[in-house]
This record gives structure tokens, C-alpha cells and sequence, in this order.
């Protein structure tokens, strides 16, 4: 038995996010959903989240887990919306606790405990999760960050950022706990699954020479090949050209909001006493 899937593309952030159910029982999660952050102007709204919503009223689906791949550095989470519109419980690997640690320290967030309890349930390597006749597998693949994990649902693979589409590549392993030896011994995880086996990505960016986003592939079509991580490429070789290529690359736009947000599980900082809610802004830090 293999779930359906709906993608939902962000093109603000290029991230894809998912309704995945089980046609059986209507049975129904979302993975990696966004909240709508305008820098700019420091607005908030939940469009995306919303369209969301309405795909799985329409569809008179049940959402009985919110699946956070891990806590993401380029969009806010809107899991905690989610979850106060659904009571659905927040999923996230069960590292987050490293990541709390860091990036709390970072912003001096003296309400975050670095123990995973802003979250629903942590999950670690070989748990699994009812969906209704279906189960939600956990594979560990660190590397882009510490608490990464991969969501393994009939033939599918929700890999989050781990893995792009063939043409792109893989994430990068230069955030704090990252590790690019680990990031690929995370991948050949992934890539020991069975070949049919669907992979859907965190996000698309258009590679030269195509026009078109695109988020599902399988395992046989990354073997062959994914331009960073084909089959036949070592360890060695791996590391050099990710260590290079992460040299080169800007720290993303929205890096600072979304992670002081999403190691919240979603939510906002608490109010000040004038009932304002901040962002922080750590100068010349990272």
C-alpha cells in the first residue's frame, strides 16, 4: 500500500511542502509547511498554510501528524499554526535538541529549552508512526544539519533538504553541527532503498537549462544521476566538492527569522510588555 501525495511549491522560498495520505483510511500528514514571512516589512500570514488546510477539508482528509524534516534556515515553519488550527502534533527528529542549543545561545532565547519539548513527539532512527494502515518510518540522515531526518511513508521518501533533484545536487553541510562525511553516509542511507522508491525534496531551484520546478524523483534516477552524489563518487570526492562549493554560497535571506522561529516548533518569541513580538537581529554573529 503507497500513500497519495500533493505538493505544494513556495516560490518565495522555493520550498516544497506536502499533504501525504493514506487513500484507505483518509489518514493524512503534512511535511515542511511554510509560513509567509515578508522581510521587508516584518509581515506574517498564512496563505500557504492555509491552502494546506483546504486541500485536506476538500479532500475530507483526517491530519493526524505535522512532519518537520528539520528545522529549516531559508523559511519559517508554519507548524504551529497548523497545530493550534488542528491539534495535530509537531514531528521533528529528536537532535533538534542540538540544534536548540546553538541557535538559543545564538538569540539569547531564554524560553526555549534545548530538550525538544517546544515539539509534539521527537522521533530517532527506526521509530515508526501510525498513518492510518500505513507507517511512517524514521531514518536519521544528518549532515545538512544534526537533526535531519527522512520520513519513509509505503514508497515514498520525504528527504527534506538531504537531497535536491538530480540536476541540482545535494544540501549543503556548512550550518552549525553540519558535516559533509556525514551528509554523505546520510545519502547512501537513502540510496540503499529500494530503486522504485519515490523521493520528494525539500525545495527546487532551477538548474541551467531547465524551465520547469520539479520535486519527485526515485532512488534509481539519483543513482544514476544526481550531479554531486551519482553512483561511483567516494566519500573523498564528495567532501571536496562540498566543503568547496559551501564556501561559496551565502548564508540564506531568511536565516535569522526562521531559525530563531522554527526551533520554536513554529511559534513566535514571546510577546514584550508592551506586547510587541521581535525578531532578533544578532550583529556580525554568524
Amino acid at each position: 500500500m503507497n500513500p497519495h501525495v500533493q505538493a505544494f511549491f513556495d516560490p518565495a522560498t522555493f520550498t516544497v511542502s506536502y499533504v501525504v495520505y493514506d487513500p484507505a483510511t483518509k489518514k493524512a500528514a503534512i511535511v515542511d509547511p511554510v509560513l509567509d514571512f515578508t522581510p521587508r516589512n516584518g509581515r506574517t500570514s498564512n496563505q500557504s498554510a492555509d491552502a494546506l488546510l483546504r486541500y485536506v477539508d476538500e479532500h475530507d482528509l483526517a491530519l493526524v501528524w505535522l512532519l518537520e524534516t528539520h528545522a529549516h534556515a531559508d523559511h519559517l515553519s508554519a507548524a504551529h499554526y497548523l497545530h493550534e488550527k488542528t491539534g495535530a502534533p509537531i514531528v521533528i527528529g529528536s537532535e533538534i535538541t542540538h540544534v536548540q542549543g546553538v541557535f538559543g545561545a545564538l538569540f539569547e532565547a531564554d524560553d526555549v529549552k534545548p530538550d525538544g519539548s517546544a515539539f509534539g513527539r521527537l522521533v530517532s532512527e527506526g521509530e515508526s508512526l501510525s498513518l492510518g494502515d500505513l507507517e511512517i518510518g524514521v531514518l536519521h540522515t544528518p549532515g545538512h544539519t544534526p537533526a535531519c531526518v527522512t520520513y519513509l511513508i509505503g514508497d515514498t521518501a520525504f528527504v527534506g533538504d538531504t537531497l535536491f533533484m538530480p540536476d541540482y545536487g545535494t544540501a549543503r553541510a556548512d550550518f552549525p553541527g553540519g558535516d559533509a562525511a556525514t551528509l554523505y553516509r546520510s545519502i547512501r542511507k537513502i540510496l540503499d532503498l529500494p530503486p522504485q522508491t519515490r523521493i520528494f525534496v525539500g525545495h527546487d531551484y532551477l538548474p541551467t537549462g531547465r524551465t520547469d520546478y520539479h520535486w519527485e524523483t526515485s532512488v534509481a534516477d539519483q543513482k544514476q544521476g544526481n550531479i554531486h552524489v551519482h553512483d561511483g563518487i567516494s566519500e573523498a570526492e564528495f567532501v571536496a566538492m562540498r566543503t568547496a562549493r559551501d564556501k561559496t554560497l551565502e548564508a540564506p535571506l531568511l536565516i535569522l527569522p526562521s531559525l530563531q522561529v522554527n526551533i520554536r516548533a513554529g511559534a513566535m518569541p514571546p510577546a514584550s510588555p508592551g506586547g510587541h513580538v521581535y525578531l532578533r537581529l544578532p550583529v556580525n554573529a554568524i
